[in-house]
């Protein structure tokens, strides 16, 4: 019976501005790590604009970890992609806005 407390503590933690509750990731744990602070950042400098918060982590994720990398932020969105192994990482933020990076 453990289980759904935890499952309540995890979304009131979502819920909370500045916590990422990460949904899937595939990433290396150094990675992960990295582009979460980036996210962090982003979606704290740019609270009312998602457009720019993306723009803000794509730019980073380019610069520090090379290639094409693709971000969405938004609320209330499906997807269905083709990505690099290991380069995957999809979560949600402050509660209902969902992120996801991912390089091809």
């Amino acid at each position: 019976m453990a289980e759904p407390t935890e499952k309540k503590e995890a979304e009131q933690k979502a819920a909370l501005p500045g916590y990422a509750l990460v949904k899937y990731s595939d990433m290396v744990p150094e990675m992960k790590t990295e582009t979460l602070e980036l996210v962090i950042v982003a979606c704290e400098k740019f609270v009312d604009n998602n457009e720019l918060a993306a723009r803000s982590i794509k730019e980073a994720m380019d610069k520090k970890f090379k290639g094409r990398w693709h971000v969405v932020v938004g609320e209330g969105f499906g997807f269905e992609i083709t990505y690099e192994l290991h380069k995957l990482l999809y979560l949600f933020f402050g509660g209902n806005l969902a992120i996801l990076i991912w390089n091809m």
